[in-house]
C-alpha cells in the first residue's frame, strides 16, 4: 500500500512519489502543521486551494484534548478534521520531552505531568501507537526519545532507548493502512548518527525520519548530520526531516536528499505580524512604513493574499487586531514554502536543481553550505 518512486534525481536531490490510501505525495513536499487537528487561522479549503497535499497533527496534543478515543468514534482524524488528503502524526515524543511539566523516564517509556492541567499520564512506544491507529493518519512515527544536541552522554543513552522503542513501535504497529516511519536521532555526532540510520534503516520501515536537528544547533552542524544519515538511508524510501521550516533549510534539506518537511514556523510568524519572502526574507507588516504602501506582500507571489490586498491593508489588520490579519498572513506564509517544494520538483526533474538552488540562496544572500 505504501511505495515510493523515485522519479529523478540531480546531485543528491530527489523527485518521487510516495503512495498512500489517501492520495499521492510528490517529493519534495511541505507539510504544514495542524497541532490540535487544525491548521491555525486556515481552513481546509484554504489549505488545498493553496496546493498543500500532506498536514501533520500531534499526537501528544490530540490525546490529552479531545482524546484519541473520542477521534476514532468519530471517524478518524481525516473525518474529524474534515482533510481527506494525507496525514502524518508524530509519536508524542518531542512534546513529552519539552512541554511536560515534569517527566521521568526509564527502559519501558515516559510518565509525565500534562501541561494542561498537571494530570499524570504514560507514554511507552505501545502506547504512542495505540493513540495514532486510534487518529488513523497515513504516516505514523515510532516513540523515540529527543535529547539535547550537545550531550554525549545523553544522546547515546537516548539512543540506546530510541532503538529499543523503535523495535518496540513495529511490534505494536497493527494497521496496515498506515505507514510506520522510524525515527534516526544521534545529536550532533556523526558516529552516533550514522549507528542509528543503520540501525534503524536495518528494521525494515517504509519510511525514515530524522528527528533531533533544528533544536539548537548550528545550521552547519544541522546539514552535516543530514549527510551523514542520507549516506546510510535506503534510497527507495522517503526521509523525512523533522520540524524544519524556512526557506534555506528546505533548499539545503533537498540538497542532501530530504523529501518531506513540516515546521509551525509559517503560521506562527503570521501571528506575529511577519510575511515570509521568496528569496528567504521577512517582513515586519506593523511597521509603519508599510500604513500607505499599495504593493502587495511579494509582488512574484500568486498567493490568494497577495493577489487581493495591499500591505497597507494587512497592516491596518494587524493594528486593528482583526482575526483576518493572521489568516491572510497565514495563507500567504505557506504558500510560500508549498510552493518552493513545487518549484524544487520541478527543478530537480528538468535537471536543474543544483544551479537552480545555487542562484535562489545567492539572491537571499545565504550563499549556501559547499
Amino acid at each position: 500500500m505504501f511505495t515510493f518512486d523515485l522519479l529523478a534525481t540531480d546531485g543528491q536531490a530527489r523527485a518521487g512519489v510516495f503512495h498512500t490510501p489517501h492520495g499521492d505525495l510528490e517529493t519534495p513536499v511541505f507539510a504544514p502543521v495542524g497541532t490540535q487537528a487544525t491548521v491555525k487561522a486556515v481552513t481546509p479549503d484554504q489549505l488545498r486551494a493553496l496546493g498543500a497535499t500532506l498536514v501533520l497533527a500531534n499526537t501528544y496534543h490530540l490525546y490529552l484534548r479531545p482524546g484519541d478515543g473520542l477521534i476514532a468514534e468519530l471517524g478518524g482524524l481525516h473525518e474529524f478534521m474534515q482533510w481527506p488528503q494525507p496525514l502524518l502524526t508524530d509519536s508524542g515524543g518531542f512534546q513529552v520531552f519539552s512541554l511536560a511539566k515534569i517527566r521521568e523516564i526509564d527502559a519501558d517509556g515516559v510518565t509525565f505531568r500534562s501541561h494542561l492541567d498537571g494530570s499524570v499520564h504514560r507514554f511507552t512506544p505501545e502506547k504512542s501507537v495505540a493513540i495514532q491507529e486510534n487518529l488513523g493518519a497515513d504516516i505514523i512515527m515510532a516513540f523515540d526519545e529527543c535529547p539535547s544536541p550537545y550531550d554525549r552522554a545523553y544522546n547515546e543513552a537516548a539512543l540506546a532507548r530510541t532503538h529499543r522503542w523503535a523495535e518496540r513501535s513495529l511490534r505494536a504497529h497493527t494497521r496496515r493502512d498506515q505507514a510506520l516511519f522510524g525515527i534516526v536521532q544521534g545529536g550532533v555526532f556523526p558516529d552516533l548518527r550514522e549507528r542509528s540510520a543503520e540501525f534503524i534503516a536495518s528494521l525494515g520501515f517504509p519510511g525514515h525520519a530524522i528527528g533531533g536537528l533544528s533544536v539548537g544547533e548550528t545550521k552547519a552542524e544541522m546539514y552535516a548530520m543530514l549527510e551523514v544519515v542520507n549516506a546510510v538511508l535506503p534510497e527507495d524510501k522517503p526521509r523525512y526531516l523533522m520540524g524544519v521550516g524556512t526557506p534555506q533549510d528546505l533548499i539545503e534539506g533537498v540538497r542532501r536528499g530530504v523529501d518531506i518537511f513540516d515546521c509551525v514556523l509559517p503560521t506562527r510568524l503570521a501571528r506575529h505580524h511577519a510575511a515570509m519572502l521568496q528569496d528567504g526574507g521577512r517582513l515586519n507588516l506593523r511597521r509603519q512604513e508599510f500604513a500607505r504602501d499599495p504593493r502587495p506582500i511579494d509582488a512574484g507571489c500568486t498567493c490568494y493574499t497577495c493577489q487581493h490586498f495591499s500591505r497597507a491593508y494587512l497592516r491596518h489588520l494587524i493594528v486593528a487586531k482583526e482575526m483576518l490579519a493572521a489568516t491572510l498572513l497565514s495563507i500567504h506564509n505557506l504558500h510560500t514554502l508549498v510552493h518552493l517544494a513545487q518549484a524544487m520538483r520541478q527543478a530537480i526533474r528538468e535537471g536543474r536543481f543544483e544551479a537552480w538552488a545555487a542562484q535562489v540562496l545567492a539572491a537571499a544572500g545565504q550563499g549556501g553550505l559547499p
